[in-house]
């Protein structure tokens, strides 16, 4: 599986998670939210900030009715026009140039979801890194070609797609992307569960190491759930990146708030992902390091009582308790029965050179 680098960070197995912190329409049409949102994500341990560019107009038909309407009562948007959500959520294209700029200022990498093709066209003058395609944007393929073709790396989302759609997607953009050995592009899928908030039950993590057999690629995860333990389960069962909304806090409300990271929280995801990782290691048996100065405390045989020359050793005068520094419990039955060649003081722990 080749590795994925963008802005100079490796993204692969092997390498510690690439974490993202999805500002969404939390910024509430601030702009100086939107840059608190930045300054906070860079604290709480992201590595990357991602925006997403459209308007209204390019999501949507300023349609009022019919299924231009939000009529899922369990939807966090029930009631609502698309074109009034989208008008709400959008982030001003006048504000990437600053928000990006004051990201890299912080050591972020940002980078942005394009939902047309004038999006890309204007992330372009931009310079972003690499660009990521949305769940509900994955049968978009004109649109994959065209990020393809930027020669940056992709990262796609693969909520709702069958496997034959994801098919359709990857081939869409392997057609389109530079040849793998310039060095340029490379694809990273996310597993995803377009619901929002999404339930645990339903995010089937499982689907990570069966998307990367798949696809031989990078996949990660991006987490719709509540909390934080579906990211670092991800992280476990090989996720190479872990994105995740972020808020400053969510009694600020926001379209997506209900289902974002406040930033300690963020600090916590950030670091439970670190932990994961790390804690994945190799395939070993045996003490570590570490454990080699407890080596001592292991069950061995050792005299229960004083022994005398000749006595042989009986379950009453020998027994296997801690410490370690006897014979191995599992050359009791061979001891029993032998005879002591010397004096053994309780509490002495029975070597060969005894029998």
């Amino acid at each position: 599986m080749n590795d994925v680098t963008i802005a100079g960070r490796t993204i692969g197995a092997g390498h510690p998670p690439f974490m993202i912190a999805e500002m969404s329409g939390n910024h509430n049409q601030s702009l100086d939210r939107a840059l608190a949102i930045v300054e906070q994500a860079a604290r709480s341990g992201a590595h990357a900030l991602k925006l997403q560019t459209y308007t209204a107009d390019t999501m949507t038909l300023n349609v009022q009715s019919g299924e231009f309407r939000i009529h899922d009562a369990d939807s966090l948007w029930h009631g609502w026009s698309l074109y009034e959500l989208y008008a709400q959520a959008c982030t001003p294209w006048e504000w990437h140039e600053r928000i990006i700029e004051y990201g890299r200022q912080l050591g972020l990498i940002v980078f942005s979801s394009p939902f047309d093709e004038s999006a890309v066209d204007f992330l372009e003058t931009l310079d972003v890194p690499c660009y990521k395609i949305a769940s509900f944007e994955n049968n978009d393929l004109p649109l994959i070609r065209k990020v393809a073709a930027t020669g940056k790396p992709v990262i796609m989302s693969t909520g709702m797609a069958t496997i034959a759609e994801l098919e359709e997607a990857v081939n869409a953009y392997r057609e389109a992307a530079p040849d793998p050995d310039s060095g340029q592009g490379g694809l990273i899928l996310l597993k995803c569960t377009s619901s929002y908030p999404a339930p645990a039950a339903e995010c089937n993590l499982l689907t990570i190491p069966h998307l990367s057999r798949l696809f031989d690629c990078p996949v990660g995860l991006s987490d719709h759930t509540l909390g934080f333990g579906a990211a670092a389960a991800s992280v476990a069962l090989g996720a190479s990146v872990v994105e995740k909304h972020f808020t400053l806090s969510r009694s600020d409300g926001g379209v997506d708030a209900a289902f974002s990271l406040e930033p300690d929280e963020m600090l916590q995801l950030t670091q439970s992902c670190a932990t994961a990782w790390e804690a994945l290691g190799t395939i070993a048996f045996g003490p570590t390091e570490k454990e080699r100065s407890s080596l001592i405390f292991r069950r061995s045989i050792y005299a229960a009582r004083n022994i005398q020359p000749g006595e042989p050793f009986t379950r009453e005068n020998i027994r296997i308790i801690r410490p370690g520094l006897g014979l191995a419990p599992k050359y009791y039955e061979l001891v029993l029965g032998r005879k002591s060649v010397q004096s053994i003081n309780a509490g002495t722990p029975i070597r060969w050179e005894q029998l």
